[in-house]
């Protein structure tokens, strides 16, 4: 009965005190194909990713309910990073659900002209919202009702201290008049309540990931990661800490029900750790940092990482010298030569076989629909010059003479060799992530081998020349580039004894690999040549290749393609790649395959449809 009185009563004081409007809420989640949209058209950054920013302290006076209920610390604000714009996930401030969509439409459009100036806080969301209104000036309306609105919820600045007051006036001036505040009054005692019209003030930057390795020198993680799903985005505070002493973890020099929150050291190799500490998502929402630390200790988990180096003998073969290749450094904008070494390789222990039963059915299928589009001889009608007469030609121009409008016109007809002149490169990421279960009964990298079976079936049944690869890599130093089969070779029993020895390792250099498949796809001789790209993921790797930077080198890797004639196409299963493929493959480059067990049947109706 207490906890039930307790629950009513924090539930009524809760509500009482935050003043929001649930019921016409808008999540960032509805909201997300739009925001990053429109974005983009906006002029923003093509290469950042869409995510919910996390609540972050204002430091704010709180009204007395809102001390009452505990609630309204924290508030959730807009913010770019190196990689991101964070929005909140749900808005639900405003009275009505075409107000809160509108504040993400402003949200978003303030962030697109957003400039990194070293102005202050107050001076550059002034300067951004006049460029909203100087560029797109019908956002000006949407801006004088969200103004209104927003003024009703801020406090009052005649119940307030003197030194608070004059700030929140000074907020106001600027949010009504744009351009009119240089400065904010100095001396007050707390932080301006939180203003939901402008971006964070001080949004929480994370350290980089690499920072650690440099520390400790071992690895961080051990694989892709790909295909593992994350349904929170959320970027959190956290701070990197020494380990606390625990020679006496049992002794208390206090009193424990004095405690009203607590916090606890968790030992944990994440990085190769298979099973998911069930409780520690619904953990993290209860702190308000997460500290990190390293105890400096050697776990057994280097030792695993070493081993999953096969020894030359069980290594595929490589075939001649590496070959050094460029890679796009998006901070410093260069070009930076040789940097890259990619190692050709062929299985060493791949057997000649035939194709999987559970494939065979469908192989004869689909090869009696892509025959349709084998070259033919046709006769082509109307030719001024032909093996024989076309009489219904002969025929039309005799009737239209006799009527006094007879034109020029053909009256043969000839016998004409159609041909497809086409080259497809197929290249499939074999990295590590593709070791990930779909179903019960299949992985990631047993779809992608199908599928490739398949695709090679079908390709063979019209007579166009293609090639495939695969790829995977450890650092920039061995980026691995696995021959299946070349433009030289026939599709015969050697070709699919190479596809059913392929297997999972690694990551994703994907730059490297484009740029060396672009080189073999642009020396054939055809009008029209088509880049497949198969992948599960974003480009990655342990070195600095994540985020943002493997994004921009692949981007740069499919410009370099597309120069030399080349028509690159990507096929993924991964979720979340219309996040990040339209900045690389453009609108209309790629297709996300919802269900992976459909990506070996998909993919050859895929190619017939780019080259018909």
């Amino acid at each position: 009965m207490e906890e039930t009185v307790g629950a009513l009563w924090h539930k009524i004081i809760t509500r009482a005190a935050e003043k929001r409007y649930p019921q016409e809420a808008v999540t960032l989640e509805s909201m997300g194909k739009v925001a990053g949209i429109f974005f983009r058209a906006l002029g923003g950054d093509s290469g950042l990713d869409v995510k919910a920013s996390t609540a972050t302290e204002h430091g704010a006076r709180r009204s007395l309910l809102a001390r009452i209920a505990g609630s309204g610390e924290k508030t959730a604000l807009t913010w770019l990073d190196e990689d991101t714009l964070r929005l909140p996930a749900v808005l639900d401030l405003l009275p009505q659900r075409s107000l809160n969509r509108d504040l993400y439409l402003w949200l978003i459009a303030l962030a697109a002209v957003e400039e990194s100036a070293g102005a202050s806080w107050v001076v550059r969301n002034q300067q951004s919202t006049l460029t909203v209104f100087e560029r797109f000036p019908g956002i000006r309306s949407r801006y004088q009702r969200l103004l209104e609105a927003t003024l009703a919820l801020r406090p009052d600045p005649t119940r307030m201290p003197d030194d608070e007051a004059a700030l929140e006036q000074a907020i106001r001036a600027a949010l009504t008049d744009p351009g009119s505040v240089d400065c904010l009054p100095r001396g007050a005692s707390r932080p301006p309540h939180p203003v939901h019209l402008w971006l964070h003030p001080n949004p929480p930057h994370a350290k980089p990931a690499a920072a650690s390795t440099r520390q400790t020198g071992e690895p961080q993680q051990e694989g892709d990661g790909n295909s593992k799903k994350n349904n929170d985005s959320r970027r959190l505070q956290a701070e990197r800490v020494d380990m606390p002493d625990e020679k006496n973890p049992l002794m208390m020099f206090f009193r424990a029900e004095s405690i009203f929150s607590w916090s606890e050291y968790i030992k944990a190799n994440r990085p190769t750790e298979e099973n998911d500490d069930i409780g520690a998502d619904e953990a993290k929402e209860d702190l308000d940092h997460l500290s990190v630390a390293q105890d400096g200790k050697s776990v057994a988990s280097r030792l695993r990482f070493d081993l999953d180096l096969p020894s030359a003998a069980q290594d595929d073969m490589p075939l001649g010298a590496g070959i050094l290749l460029p890679e796009w450094h998006y901070k410093k904008q260069i070009l930076q030569p040789n940097h890259c070494c990619l190692q050709p390789m062929v299985a060493r222990q791949a057997e000649p076989c035939q194709l999987p039963h559970h494939l065979a059915a469908t192989a004869r299928r689909i090869r009696s629909q892509f025959e349709a589009l084998t070259p033919a001889r046709v006769w082509v009608r109307g030719q001024f010059d032909g093996t024989e007469p076309d009489l219904d030609a002969c025929v039309q121009f005799t009737a239209d003479r006799m009527t006094g409008h007879a034109a020029e016109r053909g009256l043969y007809r000839a016998h004409h060799y159609r041909d497809r002149d086409l080259a497809c490169l197929m290249l499939a990421d074999l990295s590590l992530s593709t070791d990930a279960w779909v179903s019960d009964s299949a992985r990631v990298i047993d779809v992608i081998r199908d599928s490739l079976f398949l695709f090679a079936e079908a390709l063979s049944a019209t007579g166009d020349r293609f090639s495939l690869y695969g790829f995977s890599s450890l650092k920039r130093d061995n980026v691995r580039f696995h021959v299946l089969k070349e433009f030289s070779e026939k599709y015969n029993a050697n070709v699919r004894g190479r596809i059913n020895a392929i297997k999972p390792g690694y990551y994703t250099r994907m730059g490297a690999a484009i740029r060396h498949a672009s080189q073999l796809l642009a020396k054939q001789p055809a009008t029209q040549r088509i880049l497949f790209i198969l992948t599960d993921g974003k480009p990655n790797d342990l070195d600095q290749y994540e985020g943002r930077y493997g994004i921009e080198d692949t981007r740069v890797a499919l410009v370099e393609a597309r120069q030399m004639g080349l028509r690159p196409f990507c096929v993924t299963i991964d979720e979340k790649a219309g996040s990040y493929l339209p900045h690389l493959f453009g609108i209309g480059g790629y297709v996300v395959i919802r269900k992976p067990s459909e990506l070996p049947k998909q993919l050859p109706l895929l190619y017939a449809q780019l080259t018909r």
